[in-house]
């Protein structure tokens, strides 16, 4: 059997048991940066070794990719290996091997403080007001860009919005299943995001009539990626502020629940992870408010034990004296 041949049978069989997105990722991912090193390698057979790997890893170093990026592809041929045994593999070389080191990285996880939200959303100009209503959800709910796009008016119910779906981004926008178990939640709204949602279906009902259970952010059908990049982007400029993702948008909701001390159990739940873990390892990071607060608090503790200190040599020099 080709390699090639073994891909295609673990493909059929991965497909079975994975979510649209998941299995189109991890099949771009293979495609670009693991097939194409084994069959210029030529490969007719299942022999894979050990040294065979050791190149392959070598390669994907080489390329510097993020941190993340290559504890994914490890992933993925690792899986893609242990499939093979014991009918085509006798052991898999990953296993030895282990994933790949760690390097250093600058923080890439870009965020709006509350402030330069507020400069980024006064660049919406009043026709835009679908687009500022799901940038403002995005900063103060913190859903995912999928599921805030998958949202219809069913969704809201009092002052909570039911998180059970996503739409996928790119294609004819299916509907699909949350990312993980605990990604299903309800989340509870401020009263002015109530307010202001509740306001769009008004604007949907007045122009296409009450007719149907619209797309809270579009109406008749959600809004488009790239139609909601376009929008930010244009208000990012008429504010003089730097653009960050759609998703880090989410990030700068995390980010300022924990910085305003909300337990980190709760913006878990909020976000939908299914583990703290996962909280704490991409959202707390070094901020420089947070920074201020730790000199500020360091600096006083200082500064009152020299105090103490000086006062008790002053009242020895007074004592002496007399």
């Amino acid at each position: 059997m080709s390699f090639r041949e073994a891909y295609e049978e673990y493909f059929k069989f991965v497909m079975k048991r994975q979510k649209k997105q998941s299995f189109e990722t991890l099949l771009n991912d293979f495609n670009s940066r693991i097939i194409p090193y084994f069959e210029k390698e030529n490969d007719v057979t299942i022999e894979i070794t050990e040294d065979k790997i050791k190149k392959w890893y070598q390669e994907i170093e080489s390329h510097n990719f993020s941190n993340r990026y290559n504890q994914k592809l490890f992933y993925t041929f690792k899986t893609f290996l242990n499939y093979l045994i014991p009918k085509y593999l006798e052991c898999n070389y990953l296993d030895e091997m282990g994933n790949f080191r760690k390097h250093y990285e600058l923080d890439k996880h870009d965020f709006y403080t509350l402030k330069e939200f507020n400069q980024f959303i006064s660049g919406f100009d009043k026709d835009d007001i679908v687009y500022k209503r799901f940038f403002e959800f995005m900063f103060f709910v913190g859903t995912r860009p999928s599921e805030a796009m998958a949202l219809k008016f069913s969704d809201l119910q009092g002052n909570y919005i039911k998180i059970d779906k996503t739409i996928h981004r790119h294609g004819k926008r299916e509907f699909d299943t949350p990312k993980t178990y605990s990604s299903v939640r309800k989340i509870l709204l401020d009263k002015k995001m109530v307010k202001e949602l509740l306001e769009l279906k008004l604007l949907y009902e007045k122009k296409y009539g009450v007719t149907q259970d619209y797309f809270i952010f579009g109406g008749l059908k959600p809004l488009s990626p790239t139609s909601i990049d376009r929008y930010k982007l244009k208000a990012c400029k008429n504010a003089c502020i730097r653009p960050i993702t759609q998703h880090q948008f989410r990030h700068s909701h995390a980010t300022l629940l924990i910085h305003k001390g909300i337990v980190i159990n709760e913006v878990s739940r909020r976000l939908g992870h299914s583990k703290v873990s996962t909280t704490l390892n991409i959202y707390t990071h070094t901020n420089f408010e947070q920074e201020k607060i730790v000199q500020c608090t360091i600096n006083s503790l200082r500064f009152n034990f020299f105090d103490t200190l000086l006062n008790d040599f002053k009242k020895i020099i007074s004592i002496l004296k007399h």
